[in-house]
């Protein structure tokens, strides 16, 4: 196997290594396993460039991208429409695509774990043309994206801490927006505080991440009209993985949804795999199922 590596030099823990010794690191264990291995470290500004010549590029390889969640996503739309495998290397703050992927947050051992995978067909959605895999939100959660982008930090836990003061500050004014639904054909009207549509639906553990993500089914949810107390509620609901049993939240899982907003204000934004995006009023939302080639570990199937 032929793997051509993008390693975002900018992208999370990247940031703080000798990416020449990665590199090399890389190289020798993919060698180990009998690959050709090629890797280009670039900053974020060429990523996608990058990205897009590499998968043009005559031959079949896989295309290993590393970095954070955004790298990632970019990578792995760039090689949905190029039909070029992906493997990914988690660097990042959640790294929640690699984590449904089953791949270790370890470095070296994701490395490990790759060299010695299979290919593997897995799921990919859109938002109108924007492709996604892991979430689609509108609502709270740009809310918080927007307040935290306008905050200083330069860690990973500096990251994490500018979330929560985002968080706190987002709390005392939660959105309420009104959305005409289409779910499989079935219509909707809803008021709403927020709306997540994620590429398959999650599990049963506090972070966000499916189980799975070749079930070919979106996970479609909402939170009711929160007020601050309601909203503190869900927090807590989240960070204990029980957010299931909260009375403001609906889970629905759908093939394709259709969003309307009929008050849609001037500037609004939505979030694809984290980040922000200008909201349209009309969304459509589709599974492709199964069209998206992966490089995974070799485990056996649940």
């Amino acid at each position: 196997m032929k793997v051509h590596a993008v390693l975002n030099r900018d992208g999370g823990t990247f940031r703080t290594m000798d990416m020449e010794l990665f590199a090399e690191t890389a190289k020798s264990i993919f060698e180990k396993h009998g690959h050709t291995f090629e890797s280009e470290v670039v900053a974020g500004k060429d990523l996608v460039r990058t990205l897009k010549r590499v998968c043009a590029e005559a031959g079949d390889h896989v295309l290993l991208a590393g970095g954070g969640d955004g790298t990632i996503s970019a990578a792995a739309d760039v090689a949905w429409r190029a039909q070029v495998p992906l493997a990914v290397l988690p660097a990042g703050t959640m790294n929640l695509f690699a984590r449904a992927l089953k791949i270790p947050l370890d470095l070296n051992a994701a490395l490990e774990a790759l060299a010695s995978g299979v290919i593997k067909s897995v799921d990919i959605s859109t938002a109108n043309d924007e492709s996604f895999v892991h979430q689609f939100s509108i609502g709270f959660q740009p809310q918080i994206i927007k307040l935290r982008n306008a905050l200083e930090y330069r860690s990973r836990w500096g990251k994490r801490l500018a979330s929560l003061r985002a968080f706190v500050k987002a709390m005392g004014n939660p959105p309420h927006f009104a959305v005409r639904i289409m779910i499989d054909g079935t219509p909707l009207d809803r008021k709403v505080s927020a709306i997540s549509v994620s590429n398959n639906p999650y599990g049963k553990g506090m972070l966000p991440v499916p189980d799975a993500v070749d079930h070919g089914r979106l996970g479609f949810y909402t939170a009711g009209l929160l007020t601050p107390r309601a909203l503190f509620m869900l927090a807590i609901t989240v960070i204990t993985g029980s957010w299931r049993n909260n009375p403001d939240v609906d889970e629905i899982l759908a093939k394709d949804v259709e969003l309307h907003f009929p008050h849609l204000r001037r500037g609004a934004k939505a979030t694809i795999d984290g980040e922000l995006f200008p909201l349209a009023r009309d969304v459509k939302i589709v599974m492709h199922a199964g069209e998206l080639k992966v490089l995974a570990p070799n485990t056996p199937d649940e």
